[in-house]
């Protein structure tokens, strides 16, 4: 038997913006003996990572090329103009696209969105990251669009940010290699779909004794009358078997009284 064998585990990677924590929690409570270690990932890179072997499954930013990886739609983001505190769009409660026309709005070479037609004017030059276009806002060079949980995670104190509509979402997807759908890759599916323990997908609950948990023999014993319950009717039973003697035995006097009425025939 191998290490691996021996000692299984689970490796998880996740782009920027995802908060794994939920679902690390409850891998713990189910499968404790399996450790799950989380892998960090640029979105651009999340893809060839799952391919190559370095994670099991992953949360990405579709689109992932389904030829080689399935993945599991999860939610779709909201997108945010990320501002200064001071800035004119910070009195407005959302913005839209058109709002930007005479802004400069930054374009990181990282960018998740996926744009027909960027908005506003472009930039001398594009930032590298979304974290250097963050430190650019905060200086006043212009305005970024991200979506709502890169702008949480890149949070400063002087920026803030509003909805910006018109703009293009971001959607997360749990997604691993197909053609390593493992049994522990079946587990997390069904954590991040919410299933039971006891669920009929997981590996404990064999769907072929499903249908001996939902057939109870109960049927029959409810078609059975209880000993009290029929001894009881017996009683009633008994008393209508003497009535009905009782009555019988009228029918005999009145059978023998139609008899002595009977004339009888002379030789």
């Amino acid at each position: 038997m191998t290490g691996s064998e021996a000692t299984p585990s689970f490796r998880l990677a996740y782009v920027p913006g995802v908060t794994p924590t939920k679902w690390v929690r409850i891998w713990n409570e189910r499968l404790p003996d399996v450790p799950l270690s989380l892998v960090a990932v640029p979105a651009a890179e999340a893809s060839a990572l799952l391919f190559d072997g370095g994670a099991d499954a992953g949360f990405v930013r579709l689109p992932v090329d389904r030829a080689d990886l399935s993945a599991i739609p999860l939610y779709t983001e909201a997108t945010v103009v990320v501002i200064p505190k001071d800035h004119v769009v910070a009195a407005v409660d959302e913005v839209s696209v058109e709002d930007l026309a005479d802004e400069i709005v930054l374009h990181p070479l990282d960018d998740v969105l996926s744009w027909e037609q960027l908005p506003g004017r472009p930039a001398i030059e594009r930032p590298a990251t979304t974290a250097d276009a963050v430190e650019l806002v905060a200086a006043g060079v212009g305005v970024l669009a991200v979506p709502q949980s890169l702008a949480r995670l890149h949070h400063r104190k002087d920026l803030t940010y509003r909805p910006l509509s018109g703009a293009p979402e971001s959607r997360i997807a749990l997604s691993w290699p197909q053609d390593r759908t493992t049994d522990l890759v079946e587990d997390f599916i069904g954590i991040v779909r919410g299933r039971t323990v006891n669920s009929t997908r997981g590996r404990g609950t064999p769907p072929a004794e499903k249908p001996k948990r939902k057939a109870p023999e109960t049927g029959g014993a409810r078609r059975k009358p209880a000993a009290g319950a029929g001894a009881g009717k017996g009683a009633r039973g008994g008393a209508g078997g003497a009535k009905g003697a009782k009555g019988g035995s009228r029918g005999v006097k009145g059978a023998a009284g139609a008899k002595r009425g009977k004339p009888r025939k002379r030789p």
